[in-house]
């Protein structure tokens, strides 16, 4: 029982450089260890910490150096041992010198800081090059598999190796890509200029990923289902060869340890097919990252329009009714949630201005509005804060012209969206194939609504429905074949991509 606390106590005193007084200090030292470490050099003298360590608050006095190296040695980062190499005199043979060089434990918590750190500094990542190294090992593999003369166990282990490895890191990348697919929170504080540049960056880069993900997630599949009938006996195979190197034991442990690791292998393969290969539960990964790649740039287009309401002054009043609406639910109790109303709403009588004109009577600050005479104010008083204007009135400019051609123009916007929804609101289901040839204000309304649709689907071969934003449109799209393909015609090209059913229908909600 001592034993236990013991080392639980000792472990937790590795850690206490790091929030210690001299953190920096000790941090800047043992960097040089794990430096050291790195180089094959196994033991430091306190004059060569001092002259290779990178001081951020300027060299500290030999002795400081001194002391920190013998307090991490208490801690148990380090180890130390006489340091006799130096000796020349008998003088020299008594005066205290130590090698230092970092103990197992200090070894594990450096390990463990630069594991932190890097995850830390990870930038998720949608990695191309990996699908391309995952297929060339896959068909490493598929040919060694192929092989009629006897299995060659090392190269089959070597490919699958290289395989889990690439396949690991892709797999992480993009787990944390979905994370945080949108960096809404960078673009919230991000510059104009640097919003638009980054925009055309992130969608340039989703296309490319987009692309040779379609292009090759297939072909992988392919060898995965290929391969399948004989990667059983090739991972047993793999894992004897790896058992053999197991701590020595009875027949009975050496049993289990190959069975261990055949299983180990057996869940990696599983899950590299679970990313490209359907079951009867899930949808392969690969689809749901095409979902989540394909939804980043409409929340990055979210993003620049907040943006640009920020700066143009607009105030998001939906955002302000929810924020309120949560204020009402905190209140305690009932008296506070009237006060919260009548500060929010403005209910509390503001009786400042003095000079009423239709009445001598003077009122009390409580009384009510409604229960009060009128206050006629000069409408001067609120915009320019004085009730006449000084010098002569200016004169009023005729501006007939310029609202007759806004009324023209908005008139005209309206007759071509309104034509445009007659046209694709019919509430019968059409194929996108069979839509024909669409105006420049259909294909923008088309635009619109297959962006709101696709925005919902998590699935590319699952039918969604949902209400456009205004309420007043009930869309429907329901996926075809995955090999089908509809062309639409439009002034400024042909849009093309996969087919579907596409159902519009008004809501009734106007």
């Amino acid at each position: 029982m001592g034993a236990g606390v013991r080392t639980i106590t000792d472990n937790a005193a590795l850690f206490r450089h790091v929030t210690a007084e001299k953190a920096r200090l000790y941090r800047a030292i043992l960097d040089v260890f794990a430096t050291a470490k790195r180089q094959y050099r196994l033991q430091l003298r306190p004059d060569e910490v001092l002259s290779e360590a990178n001081w951020s608050d300027g060299t500290p006095r030999p002795e400081d150096v001194n002391g920190a190296l013998v307090q991490l040695a208490e801690w148990g980062n380090l180890q130390s041992q006489p340091d006799t190499a130096r000796v020349s005199t008998l003088s020299d043979f008594y005066r205290a010198r130590f090698l230092y060089r970092l103990s197992v434990g200090g070894e594990a918590v450096e390990t463990a800081l630069s594991t932190f750190s890097q995850s830390l500094r990870r930038r998720a990542e949608l990695q191309t090059v990996a699908l391309e190294d995952i297929a060339s090992r896959l068909s490493t593999l598929q040919i060694l598999l192929d092989a009629g003369e006897e299995l060659d166990v090392p190269k089959v282990h070597e490919a699958l190796r290289d395989l889990v490895q690439v396949f690991e890191k892709l797999a992480d990348n993009a787990q944390a890509f979905m994370a945080g697919v949108a960096r809404s929170l960078e673009l919230q504080q991000a510059a104009a200029n640097a919003v638009v540049t980054y925009k055309r960056r992130l969608i340039d880069y989703l296309e490319r990923f987009l692309g040779d993900l379609v292009r090759r997630s297939d072909a992988i599949a392919s060898m995965l289902l290929q391969i399948a009938p004989r990667i059983n006996f090739a991972l047993q195979q793999v894992a004897e060869r790896e058992a053999r190197d197991a701590a020595p034991g009875d027949e009975l442990e050496a049993s289990q340890e190959r069975t261990r690791r055949w299983r180990e292998w057996l869940d990696r393969w599983k899950g590299l097919r679970g990313w490209f290969l359907a079951t009867e539960q899930t949808p392969p990964q690969v689809d749901l990252l095409r979902s989540k790649a394909r939804t980043a740039i409409p929340q990055l287009l979210g993003a620049i329009a907040a943006i640009n309401d920020r700066r143009s002054g607009r105030s998001d009043r939906s955002a302000d009714f929810r924020i309120l609406a949560g204020w009402f639910v905190a209140c305690e109790s009932d008296e506070d949630a009237n006060r919260l109303g009548r500060a929010a709403f403005a209910l509390n009588p503001s009786r400042h201005f003095s000079a009423n004109p239709q009445t001598d009577v003077d009122v009390p600050a409580n009384t009510p509005w409604a229960d009060a005479p009128p206050l006629e104010i000069n409408p001067r008083l609120r915009e320019y804060g004085e009730m006449a204007p000084r010098g002569p009135l200016p004169k009023i400019r005729n501006r007939s012209a310029e609202r007759g051609l806004l009324a023209a123009q908005f008139a005209e916007e309206f007759r071509q969206v309104e034509a445009a929804r007659r046209r694709l609101a019919t509430g019968r289901p059409t194929r996108l194939s069979e839509l024909g040839e669409l105006d420049s204000s259909a294909f923008g309304l088309f635009l619109s609504l297959l962006g709101e649709a696709l925005g919902e689907q998590k699935n590319p071969d699952v039918p969604v429905e949902r209400h456009t934003g205004d309420g007043l449109l009930l869309i429907r799209l329901e996926p075809l074949g995955s090999n089908s393909r509809a062309e639409i015609h439009t002034p400024a090209g042909i849009f093309s991509g996969r087919d579907h059913m596409l159902t519009i229908s008004e809501s009734g909600l106007k």
